[in-house]
This record gives C-alpha cells, structure tokens and sequence, in this order.
C-alpha cells in the first residue's frame, strides 16, 4: 500500500477526521525500508531524486527514478549486510549532499542503524560519536578535496578498533578512480554496491516498528552531542503525518536545501516526500551552503516547477532579497520553515515580495523531526506553529521558579512549558540517564519550549526554557563556550548567552567577571575563547566584563539577566549606528531600557520622526520584545 493524501488540514475538525481511522490503517508500514518500496512500487518511473551538480539553472544534473532507486537501496542493503552489519549494528555516514546519502540513509536503515554525522563537527567529537555507537562501518567522502572528509575519516578508522571497514564514495557515482591506493579497511563503495543484488533484501529482515532505525546527534554543531535513538514505527509515523497534515501529492516537486546529517532534512525534507512519490531536487553537495544555489534559487524554482518550498529562516531572509528575475514561480503553492524563530518582519517582507504566506512547523530530534504543523492555507501569525500532528497531543504546564516544568496544566492563553506525546516520540538516548531527565514521570517528553495554545487548538510559541542559543536553525550548547572562557586565568565567573539578531535569530555573546586584581581587555578574552572553541558557529560575538555576575538566591548564575544585558546592548548598538552621523543633541536619541529577560522599552518621544523611521525598521527586524514610545 503506498501513501496517497487528499488536501491539508485546515482545523480541528478536519484533524479528528484523521483520527477517526486506527492508526494502524493509516500507517501500515513497519520500517523506512517497506514505506519507499511500497512507494517505488506505485511510482516507478517517477523522477524521485535529482542532483544538481551546479547551482545553475538547467545545468548537469542526475535523475534517479523510484525504481532506480529503491535498487540502489537493495544493494547497498545488501553490500552491508555481506560486511556483517546486522539490525543491531550501526553505520555512520560522513557525507556532503547527495545521491548516495540517501543510499546511506535508506540501505542503512534496511541493514542496520543508520548515524549521520554533521561533518563540522571536531575530529574529537566525531570520534566521541563513534565509539558512543560502536559503529561497524563508515560511509565516507572518497575525494581528496578542500572538505577533508576523506582524511578525517581515514584517521578516525585508526583510532577505532570496532570500525572495521570505511566504505569510501566516489561523488560522481561510479568507482573511484584507478590507482587511487586504498588503506588497509578501505574499501570502494559504488564499485562493490555494483556487485550486489537489485532486487530483493538477500537478508529477508522481518522488521519490527520498533526496531532502531537511526541514531541522530543532538546538542548541536557544539557541545557534547547525545545519540538519540529514532525506531522505524517513528520514522514512518512523521512521514504519514506530515504528508497528510500538509497535503503532499506525488505531483509537488521540491528542493530539499536542508543538510542531509540534520534530522529535518532526512525526514520532514526527504523521507515526507518519498513516501508520497514526489519528486525531490538535491542543489549540489553544499545545498543552501552553495551561494550560487542562493543566487539562482527563484530561477531553478522556475526551471524544475517547484510546488513546494522549504529552508530556516536564515535562509528565507537570504531569499527574500534575490530578485526573481522575470523567473516563473506561480508553481508554488506552499512555504515552510522551522528550526528557528521566525520573525514577523521576515514573514511580512517575503510575503509582501513573492505573495507566498510561511507557514511555521515545530520539531526536534527527539520527536523525529516533526511535532506541530501549520498546514499550508492557514493564515497564521508568526510564532504559530500550529496543530499536533494526527494521535499525538501536546500540553502547557507551569513553570516552577527555576524554569522547570510543573504539574500544573494551564488554559488556553496562558504561557507554560510545552509537552508532547505522540506515536513518533524518540526511543530515548544512548545514556538512560539523560533520557530520564527528558520526560515527566507520566510519559511527556519536556520540549524546553514556552507556549500558548490557542482557542483553536494551535501552538504558539514565545520562547525557550533551555539556554540553548539557536543560530540559524543550529543549536549551540553555552557551556562550550563558558568552559573556553572559563579556562582563562583572569575569569572569575563566565556565562554564554544568545543575543537577538535580525538574520540569525540569534548570534554568542558571552559574559564574565574577573578575579581581584587580574586586568585583561576584553578583546583578549575573545581572542583566547575563539581559539578554544573548534566549531565556527559557537566563537562569541563579543565579550562583555561585568563588575559583578547576576546571580540567584540559590547562587546560580541568573542568565535571564544576561539575556535582558545582550538585548539591550544590541538595541543601544543599533541607535548609536543611525544617529551618531546625524546632527541630534544626545537628548533626541532614543533612550533604551532592558525591563528583563530580553523585551527592550524604547522612549523616543524626543526624536524627529525622519531620524525614528530608519532606526524602527532595523528593530522590527529583531527577534525580542520592543516596548516602544514613538514621536
């Protein structure tokens, strides 16, 4: 039986529609494997998988029908299981974008437990990884080029006895190149894969919905990443759901732009769409990362007929200022993004540029990918993230004093953590431990997110619990950042927080205060921290030294605070940026004040309207509370 899907959601009553049918005659596949082959069954022929090789309209690129494709998953299936991989196995995959990802993905899911790993990660973390999953087999970038993929992953293999072969991948899809010398392990993957049989699973698995599929990394680009375990039943249950909560048809045509190691882009950006028979365009190897895919991204909506679109809110605001071009875009008739805040200015501009409403959906790792979707045709404010998905639920309970969520439920309108139930909620961490802590004793796994549900049943969010600072859709653990810090030998005390940004959402920014009679400048300490944290996106902005650190009664560092200074200081940047060239006495400027974790008040009751106009647009781009008393 393959997926077929009528017209999105668009209330409650729709949604309990859905409902009304058991779940298990909705959703009867048992693994990732028996969902693509239902749906290369029905679609054969179908374009599943294009890879654009250039980021230019109508350039080299490769098709992969479902046919095609689902033979390509038996034989790498197959190539794993003749290595010894079995269901209890896993195989990681250091790859860029591409064809063969999916292979990976989907051939190692059929064998084994599949492990994508963010290629930005340090040598250290990834090998910290490896042995957390005490991975067999290694699919891995086979090109000696600027990545370095290919290197890093033939050190790691000699530090990891229980890595016994690394498969390595040619990016142009046919055996590496002859004479190309092979280490001891190494082994050519699409000249064995070529060997093994298309047609069948040689294993015969009988796969079970609760079997592990995956292992996804969380924590980030930074920090300690946990493996949190994702079952088939999972899986399968986000790609029904979101599919049917959206409306997908076989005929909607997308650019999945998402990276291919992040859980949103393996599930709601690929497997969602392969179980409808849709078709799913792969821009390069660097996806959104490639600025010529950005530049010419409206003209090769245009050249493949895109019905839908997808990307975090970096991305769109990227988006938002290419022209079209005299590009054709009428194709389009949805817009998503998630990962991130999306900020109301962003949502006005794009729509008011391209006449496309984005709507917003809410997911993590942990919950597969996928939690709450704003259907396509919901006219839904920013920060509306909509309806749980079909047979999942979600609740608002109260906060208790430290930001822990309470027992207390509360009623539509009122702020609490989020909680969520649902069919597709993760099978816990490797570490049992950090798992317990995840959820209530009851069974809902605690999102770290603050919300609202409305009186039509939809989720709004306000904000975060966790200190985790999102930027860009990328989550970065403070403590990286605070340990770095820390270790200098004139910090005292440290903390790193999130600072309101109007493309990122949110940029580090950290914070310290010094021991007696130390004196260091403090763009010393940024220099010293940045070359102690080995990932890009974790360095601070900046670093401010505090007289004294806001601590609670308790003792503990108040990051709210921290949280209210950064806003403050990124408000009080922006106007002495308009108005320091202007000719404005001191006492025309705006003045700023940070009223506590974050919302910004704002007295510009003595400013000329010509000097406010420009300096209100750049803080309606930001992504905090703005009290303001205008001219």
């Amino acid at each position: 039986m393959h997926l077929t899907v009528s017209s999105p959601i668009q209330s409650l009553a729709d949604l309990h529609h859905v409902e009304a049918t058991p779940l298990a005659q909705s959703v009867p596949w048992s693994s990732t494997y028996a969902l693509i082959r239902a749906s290369a069954l029905a679609h054969a022929d179908r374009s599943a998988l294009t890879f654009l090789h250039t980021g230019l309209p109508g350039g080299k690129s490769t098709i992969w029908t479902y046919r095609s494709l689902l033979q390509g998953i038996h034989q790498t299936a197959n190539l794993l299981h003749q290595l010894g991989v079995g269901p209890q196995d896993a195989v990681a995959v250091l790859l860029p974008g591409g064809l063969a990802y999916h292979l990976a993905l989907w051939g190692g899911e059929a064998a084994g437990i599949v492990q994508p790993l963010n290629p930005l990660l340090s040598e250290e973390k990834l090998l910290s990884l490896l042995r957390a999953s005490n991975a067999k087999v290694l699919i891995a970038h086979g090109s000696e080029d600027d990545s370095q993929l290919r290197a890093k992953a033939l050190r790691l293999q000699t530090q990891l006895p229980g890595l016994k072969t690394v498969l390595l991948v040619n990016p142009d899809g046919g055996p590496l190149q002859k004479g190309d010398p092979l280490p001891a392990g190494a082994q050519d993957f699409h000249a064995l894969r070529a060997t093994q049989v298309d047609e069948h699973l040689v294993s015969q698995r009988v796969f079970q919905p609760t079997d592990i599929a995956a292992y996804f990394h969380t924590g980030g680009t930074t920090g300690a990443p946990k493996l949190a375990r994702h079952s088939h039943g999972a899986q399968v249950f986000t790609a029904w759901a979101n599919a049917t909560m959206q409306g997908f048809q076989a005929s909607d045509v997308t650019i999945n732009g998402y990276p291919l190691f992040h859980v949103a882009g393996v599930l709601p950006g690929a497997l969602c769409s392969l179980a409808v028979g849709m078709h799913v365009v792969i821009p390069t190897e660097a996806m959104f990362r490639n600025r010529e895919v950005v530049h010419n991204y409206w003209r090769l909506v245009a050249h493949h007929r895109c019905t839908l679109m997808s990307g975090v809110p970096t991305v769109l605001a990227a988006l938002v200022g290419v022209p079209l071009q005299g590009a054709d875009i009428s194709t389009l008739r949805a817009v998503r993004t998630g990962a991130a805040p999306l900020p109301p200015e962003l949502a006005q501009r794009f729509e008011q540029a391209f006449g496309l409403h984005i709507n917003e959906s809410l997911g993590m790792t942990e919950t597969a990918g996928l939690s709450t979707v704003a259907p396509p045709g919901l006219n839904a404010p920013a920060g509306c993230v909509g309806w749980p998905l079909p047979h999942a639920r979600v609740r608002i309970v109260a906060l208790s004093s430290d930001d822990q969520a309470t027992t207390q439920a509360l009623p539509a309108g009122e702020k609490g953590m989020v909680l969520y139930q649902g069919p597709n909620l993760f099978s816990g961490y490797l570490d049992a431990a950090e798992t317990a802590r995840s959820f209530t004793p009851d069974g809902w796994l605690i999102t770290g997110d603050v919300g609202f549900i409305d009186t039509q049943g939809r989720l709004h969010l306000s904000g975060r619990a966790k200190d985790l600072i999102i930027r860009s859709g990328h989550n970065i653990d403070p403590k990286v950042i605070e340990d770095a810090l820390g270790a200098h030998p004139a910090v005292a005390l440290c903390a790193a927080v999130g600072a309101p940004d109007a493309y990122a959402g949110e940029l580090p920014v950290a914070f310290a205060t010094l021991k007696p009679d130390s004196h260091v400048t403090e763009a010393e300490l940024l220099a010293f921290t940045a070359e102690r944290v080995d990932e890009g996106p974790a360095k601070p902005k900046s670093i401010t030294v505090l007289p004294r650190m806001p601590v609670t009664n308790v003792g503990k560092i108040y990051k709210p605070e921290l949280r209210t200074l950064a806003a403050g200081a990124v408000v009080q940047a922006l106007v002495d940026q308009v108005m320091g060239p202007l000719p404005l006495a001191p006492t025309q400027w705006p003045q700023v004040h940070a009223m506590g974790d974050a919302p910004v008040e704002i007295d510009a009751r003595a400013t000329p309207l010509a000097a406010w106009a420009p300096l209100k647009a750049l803080l309606s781009a930001l992504p905090v509370q703005i009290h303001c008393q205008e001219p």
